[in-house]
């Protein structure tokens, strides 16, 4: 059976009427995946497919992420329509979303959202699975406190990656070793707040209703200046998202000077991935601390 056919069964499966193709066509889906718009007889969906044996269970585990952000119903996700398999090929079906031009409140109304999603928390920091930020395999074990969750799945991961690949020299691993020594003074505590993730521009979109819908999550219980952080690493952000944001639920103080601790984990997952000049703003970040 070709993949779009299996795509097609899967929808049928899953709303439970039939369901026609009558054309698909190519859409922007990002570096790792090719994305589609399949238009059916039962209205449009955005389609996902990738390699299933170079990212085992990609799919399964980002629609995990889209459910439990969308059972916090605190900001717009897309919906999840089904997942599955066809011979090496892996896809995710989602609703097909249009997108609209910008409402007057868009940067106020998302910083608020996001504030009320980090009010949803966890006894742990981590998650019940891991999953993956970009292409990379992400470490979710719990545990009971932050310092200890940034160091071991987040830092550590990523440093021994490009250690092993000769990204990464001796000199630069003992400079995270310093840093790690420190981790408990620098981050206020805080309970474990859900995340998106992987908060940069490019994951979030204006649906029809001129409103910042969150897509592509890298979802866990981490600290909530984790996403604040990433929103600032490419820039695209309104400072209104900031100032509404601290309106809902005040940042604790210094937070601005933690942000470029908090982007040496996505910095480090672009080492990793792209390697060249991110090392470069690791080791500037570092030599400051």
């Amino acid at each position: 059976m070709k993949w779009k056919e299996s795509v097609i069964k899967r929808i049928n499966k899953t709303s439970g009427i039939s369901v026609e193709l009558i054309s698909t066509s190519t859409v922007g889906g990002g570096d790792i995946n090719d994305a589609f718009r399949f238009d059916t007889s039962a209205g449009q969906f955005f389609v996902k497919k990738n390699s299933a044996s170079s990212f085992p269970q990609m799919f399964e585990k980002e629609a995990k992420g889209l459910k439990l952000l969308l059972d916090a119903d605190e900001i717009p996700v897309p919906e999840v329509v089904t997942f599955g398999e066809e011979n090496d090929t892996a896809y995710l079906v989602l609703r097909f979303i249009e997108s609209s031009p910008e409402s007057a409140d868009l940067w106020e109304d998302f910083g608020r959202n996001l504030a009320m999603l980090h009010k949803h928390s966890s006894n742990k920091f981590g998650l019940d699975h891991n999953n993956y930020i970009g292409s990379l395999f992400q470490s979710n074990r719990r545990h009971d406190k932050w310092s200890d969750f940034f160091r071991d799945e987040r830092l550590n991961v990523q440093v021994k990656m490009a250690r092993d690949s000769g990204s990464m020299g001796r000199d630069l691993v003992n400079y995270f070793e310093r840093f790690y020594n420190r981790l408990d003074e620098l981050f206020p505590v805080e309970p474990p707040a859900l995340l998106h993730g992987d908060l940069w521009g490019g994951n979030y979109m204006v649906n029809e209703k001129g409103n910042a819908m969150i897509i592509d999550p890298a979802v866990y219980f981490g600290h909530r200046e984790m996403d604040l952080g990433m929103s600032q690493l490419f820039g695209g952000f309104s400072a209104k998202f900031y100032e509404s944001y601290n309106a809902h639920y005040p940042m604790q103080p210094g937070w601005q000077q933690r942000m470029d601790y908090c982007n040496l984990y996505p910095l480090m997952v672009h080492v990793n991935l792209f390697g060249g000049g991110y090392l470069q703003s690791v080791k500037s970040i570092l030599a400051r601390f």
